[in-house]
């Protein structure tokens, strides 16, 4: 029997301070086993083992080797042969399973004990807990999917909309794969024309300058448009929008906050600092998920708690796809006050304006100049509201005014398409992959149309077929599949 542990040498224990099960030497051949439930108390926890072992840990756990693929229900047996546990057992023998390997599937009760005692019975057995994702790993491996597949798998569970799980599913089901692999073929018939010339030197000048070359080129530019597009907006429905809310203290950062969640989620003041450390909450634009985070006022202050804070709203500042640079428009700055605020923001990060408290404004037009309001003669112009626009959005957080043009703003900013048909779930290396790809072929084709160079013309032709191979896992390695199904879940 292959693992670490043999049939008379009972499986390690978990560790006693963190509490997690030893994980030992992994190969590929070894039976592996994890929860496939959430842990703490539930209805169900299932338990999944998948590999060689399979049948004879049936023979042991169940009494015998199940029906392929029917639910039965059975007590679960220990060593001693009394029940840990009773519920329903699901056997699919190799190939036909999700991992290609025989693979066994334990429903019991959903209690913390009973799902160890099971998991610790299959590790007595031979089996060993199975690393994040090494079931789809193993999926991969086997040729049940490929690596872009594998990817959506963790996507559709870590969907945070109703479109991004059906970009997810669209890729699951292999849209985006089919689309790669259809580019990869163009590129590839091309580059068979490009070295099938080179084969023939006095014509190749000739055979390449006929406009089935130029043909074939627009019809793959035009798919890496299509793709490139798709997978953008795919990125966005998985990764989301990061949005930063900063600002003077009291401008209305929290109420804003507050405004875009639908809930008092951050705590409102008249009190200067009264938002001392970042405060992050999510909420979706017609599908598109945002991270809101907001921050500590911006200003200099002795309070250390508040150093600290403003700190950390800098740090997220600079982390940010869009800055929300909240004004009060009841009482606003001095225009180079304001000027200096702007500068001061990361210069490769999206600022929109958004002038807050328009309400306050209706009861009161006439607004204190600087002097009024500081004791100091007037230095600068006090800002003026500037005129509504894709970079200013004037709100009031605590009447709703405003709001829905701002969170078109933020759609807008984002590049996002409301709808998603025929979108699918996309991650930065796919979109790496693709640019890396696009732009050897740009290469390819200004060689070609210089009439120089065509064996590099083939080379970078093949290099952008290497490239894509990248996103369906043609073309992998070691590095790439553990950052890949290390993000996953344990028993996924």
């Amino acid at each position: 029997m292959t693992g670490p542990s043999g049939p008379d040498r009972p499986g390690p224990p978990r560790d006693a301070v963190t509490g997690s099960w030893p994980i030992p030497d992994l190969t590929d051949t070894d039976t592996i086993v994890a929860p496939a439930t959430p842990p703490g108390r539930g209805g169900v926890g299932i338990v999944r083992i998948s590999g060689p072992a399979v049948p004879s840990i049936c023979v042991a756990v169940i009494g015998a080797v199940p029906t392929p693929r029917r639910v039965s229900f059975v007590r679960f047996l220990d060593a001693a042969g009394e029940a840990i546990d009773a519920g329903l057992v699901l056997y699919c023998p190799a190939p036909r399973s999700f991992t290609g390997e025989d693979v066994l599937e334990l429903h019991g009760h959903g209690g913390q004990v009973v799902t160890d005692m099971l998991v610790a019975r299959a590790l007595e057995l031979g089996a060993r807990l199975a690393r994040p994702g090494e079931f789809t790993e193993r999926a991969f491996l086997n040729d049940k999917i490929d690596l872009a597949q594998a990817e959506a798998v963790a996507d559709l569970i870590d969907a945070g909309s109703a479109q991004a799980a059906r970009a997810a599913m669209r890729s699951l089901e292999g849209d985006f794969s089919v689309a790669v692999r259809e580019l990869t073929e163009a590129l590839t018939s091309l580059r068979v024309y490009v070295e099938a010339a080179i084969d023939f030197p006095d014509e190749d000048v000739e055979f390449l300058a006929s406009p089935e070359v130029s043909e074939r080129i627009e019809d793959i530019e035009d798919r890496f448009g299509r793709i490139e597009h798709a997978s953008g907006q795919g990125r966005l429905l998985r990764d989301g929008l990061s949005v930063v809310i900063s600002g003077k203290p009291n401008a209305g950062k929290s109420s804003l906050l507050n405004a875009l969640t639908g809930y008092e989620a951050a705590i409102v003041t008249d009190v200067p600092g009264t938002t001392r450390d970042v405060l992050r909450e999510r909420i979706h634009i017609d599908g598109l998920p945002v991270h809101v985070v907001d921050t500590a006022g911006l200003r200099d202050t002795s309070d250390v708690v508040e150093v600290e804070g403003v700190r950390r709203a800098r740090g997220e500042i600079e982390r940010a796809d869009v800055v929300l640079h909240v004004v009060d428009s009841s009482d606003p700055p001095a225009a180079s006050d304001l000027a200096r605020d702007i500068a001061a923001l990361p210069a490769d990060v999206p600022v929109i304006q958004v002038w807050n408290k328009l309400d306050l404004l209706v009861r009161a037009p006439e607004r204190a100049s600087v002097s009024d309001r500081t004791g100091r003669p007037d230095t600068a112009p006090v800002a003026a509201i500037p005129a509504q626009g894709p970079n200013v959005v004037q709100i009031s957080a605590k009447t709703g005014a405003g709001i829905d043009d701002l969170r078109r703003a933020l759609r807008e900013r984002a590049g996002y398409e409301q709808g998603g048909a025929g979108v699918w779930s996309a991650r930065v290396r796919h979109i790496e992959a693709l640019k890396r790809a696009h732009g050897h072929l740009a290469d390819a084709r200004r060689r070609l149309e210089s009439r120089a160079s065509f064996e590099l013309a083939a080379e970078e032709l093949r290099l952008a077929q290497r490239a894509l191979g990248e996103i369906t896992g043609a073309v992998t390695s070691d590095d790439l599949l553990g950052r890949v199904f290390a993000s996953f879940c344990l028993g996924k």
